[in-house]
């Protein structure tokens, strides 16, 4: 093994690493500051407890994992962390700085919870309410506001879809308007429905008129004084949907809190009560699999489909309105 590197050797090392394997060299800004973060509170944690990072073993790596435990961390945010900690090491095993990868068998914990419990969404009555609170000043501000909340919460947009859209992947056909996103390892045309292209034509044309509209230019933007004009960061995206649903009482509902990714859960579950056609939703939202699609059949269909209904059987008393068939 290697005489141990400085932090800003490992950290280089580790970039370079994650920009040409993650996403198959795709990866996103974001996603690599994010793996880094990850990694630097991984390494904050070894450093107190007076370990080299080039010299441990599973064992300290599971201690770790214990600790983001017990501070309350969801099985799915430990994932994201082992996950980065496992490429770190995979970066540093091949340049053949440490001989085998310590994290490469440590698990997350499983998670306990029903998945369709995970699914937080705005039935239609709740997102009409949430449409009404955004100004119809034909502003530029309104406009780009309800088009990111449309394409959201109706097409099932990810964030980081609109944070990366130019207006060249605007796609205008015979049949309608689309917009061609890019994200996870693959890229999808989101077709507009009619009113929301009309709405993407009116916040181009008040846009044009306080700057040139470039193809290469970013579809979304700040309207900062300072700095106008610039890339919608991915935050920014998640405040302004954030601003929309506590204007409107909605953030919270039913015990579940509603957030940017939520309108994207909101698309999926809409759409399948809409048309109860897994395949079209499945295409919409971008999904390889039609598992994962399914979750949102589940999500709808556990009250209504309860097999349970269909047992005939009185459990006494006057409690059901079905006292058709009393044995």
């Amino acid at each position: 093994m290697l005489e141990p590197l400085n932090h800003v050797n490992i950290k280089e090392i580790f970039e370079k690493h994650l920009q040409l394997s993650v996403a198959d060299g795709n990866a996103s800004l974001d996603t690599l500051r994010t793996y880094w973060k990850n990694v630097a509170r991984y390494l904050v944690f070894i450093k107190r407890q007076g370990w080299n990072p080039l010299h441990v073993s599973p064992i300290e790596i599971k201690k770790y994992r214990e600790t983001l435990i017990n501070q309350g961390m969801k099985p799915t945010t430990i994932q994201s962390h082992l996950s980065a900690i496992r490429r770190f090491y995979e970066a540093l095993e091949e340049k053949h700085i440490i001989s085998f990868n310590p994290a490469a068998h440590v698990k997350a914990p499983k998670e306990i919870t029903d998945p369709a419990d995970r699914i937080s969404y705005l039935d239609e009555v709740e997102l009409r309410h949430l449409f009404r609170v955004i100004p119809l000043d034909n502003s530029l501000q309104s406009l780009r506001d309800r088009l990111i909340i449309a394409i959201m919460a109706l097409e099932g947009a990810r964030t980081v879809e609109l944070h990366q859209a130019n207006i060249e992947d605007i796609t205008k056909r015979s049949d309608g308007i689309g917009i061609r996103v890019h994200a996870k390892r693959h890229s999808r045309l989101i077709p507009l429905r009619p009113d929301i292209g009309k709405l993407l034509n009116k916040y181009l044309e008040v846009r044009a008129t306080q700057e040139p509209l470039e193809p290469s230019k970013p579809l979304f933007i700040g309207l900062s004084k300072h700095k106008p004009y610039l890339r919608l960061s991915r935050r920014a995206f998640r405040w302004i949907v954030d601003k929309y649903l506590n204007q409107a009482g909605l953030k919270h509902v039913n015990g579940k809190k509603i957030s940017a990714h939520a309108l994207r859960h909101t698309a999926g579950t809409l759409g399948y009560q809409a048309t109860h056609d897994i395949r079209q939703v499945q295409d919409l939202l971008g999904h390889v699999s039609p598992a994962t699609t399914a979750i949102y059949i589940h999500a709808q269909n556990r009250f209504l489909k309860n097999p349970a209904l269909q047992i005939n059987v009185d459990i006494g008393g006057d409690f059901g309105e079905d006292k058709s068939n009393k044995g």
